[in-house]
């Protein structure tokens, strides 16, 4: 069976963000062209390994061969520390449907790594190497192992001894992000370790960091000499972005689309995502609630008035009547 993720095979992937790139806003983007994959947000392993139940209500895909409504592949991603409890998550979420595991070593939450996870393994490569290992024999072996990084803790020279044992665990992919646990998310992004890194190991590479826009991914490509990429706030400030970073791969993509959404096309597409989002909660707050936390992405790259108006409103149905009257920015490069 042929990677999903391999060497020769631009990817640009959807980046995992714990409650925003959740299965709707994963349906919603991979409508539009551009993705070629998704992650799934992390399914904490902490106590014990969850039973099978558990797996496809974190990730809706696994009940439809671990694909979106759009056909794009998705890969599930776990976190903890212990590599046995990830190891039997791991067949379990298997044999639940997953077509594929990651495993987090890169989340810089402190409630996550005062509990032995995310980026706080970086800190012990060996246990790196152990659990990729353990859940690499645990997973079939027609099905990839990955693993996401950063470029370590504190030091970002720890990424090179990191990614080296997550190769020889057995990962058919790593993906990095190009800061230390320490740095967060604070800009910018480091790209160079990444360029470095991708010449040490054997298997492929995925950048990602701080991609915000068009001439952002050209910069990171033309420092990684990459050819797979992730990306998630950018898409989520630009919905268009995925599709002209696929258009620069080579990736298949539709025709047409604009740099940038118009205001009709922005109004579509949170009409499209209230309604896909909907039906998954009991909570009237939720949808609006949803909606709000995706239009500060926008506005934090494009400020618009009508934000202002959004913030204030309390009921989904107001959004929904407002709609056809908001303003939208045609984004334009800052």
């Amino acid at each position: 069976m042929e990677l999903p993720i391999r060497h020769g095979r631009p990817a640009l992937v959807l980046a995992p963000m714990e409650g925003v790139t959740d299965a709707p806003m994963r349906a919603l983007l991979t409508e539009l062209p551009g993705f070629t994959h998704c992650v799934t947000e992390f399914l904490r392993i902490s106590q014990q390994a969850l039973p099978l139940k558990c797996y496809p209500r974190h990730a809706g895909e696994l009940k439809t061969n671990s694909r979106t409504g759009a056909g794009v592949p998705v890969i599930f991603q776990l976190l903890g520390g212990n590599a046995e409890r990830l190891a039997l998550s791991a067949k379990f979420a298997c044999e639940a449907g997953a077509q594929g595991i990651d495993l987090n070593f890169g989340c810089p939450a402190p409630t996550v790594n005062n509990h032995d996870g995310g980026a706080a393994i970086l800190r012990c490569p060996e246990r790196v190497e152990e659990i990729v290992k353990a859940v690499r024999e645990a997973v079939p072996a027609h099905l990839p192992v990955s693993a996401k990084l950063r470029l370590g803790w504190d030091d970002p020279n720890a990424i090179f001894e990191n990614a080296a044992r997550a190769e020889r665990g057995g990962a058919s992919w790593i993906t990095i992000h190009g800061r230390t646990k320490t740095q967060g998310y604070r800009p910018p992004a480091y790209w160079e370790p990444i360029a470095a890194v991708a010449r040490q190991v054997s298997i492929p590479v995925i950048a990602n960091g701080e991609i915000w826009d068009l001439d952002d991914f050209k910069r990171c490509r033309d420092i990684t000499r990459g050819e797979h990429f992730m990306i998630g706030r950018g898409a989520l400030a630009n919905p268009h972005l995925a599709a002209q970073i696929a258009a620069e791969l080579g990736i298949p993509t539709a025709k047409g689309v604009s740099p940038f959404p118009t205001e009709q096309e922005w109004r579509d597409l949170l009409s499209r995502f209230v309604e896909i989002s909907a039906p998954l909660s009991d909570n009237p707050n939720y949808c609006l609630r949803r909606v709000k936390q995706w239009m500060r992405y926008v506005d934090s790259r494009k400020p618009f008035q009508d934000f202002q108006e959004l913030k204030r409103m309390e009921r989904i149905e107001d959004f929904t009547a407002a709609l056809p009257r908001l303003n939208f920015p045609e984004l334009l490069p800052a």
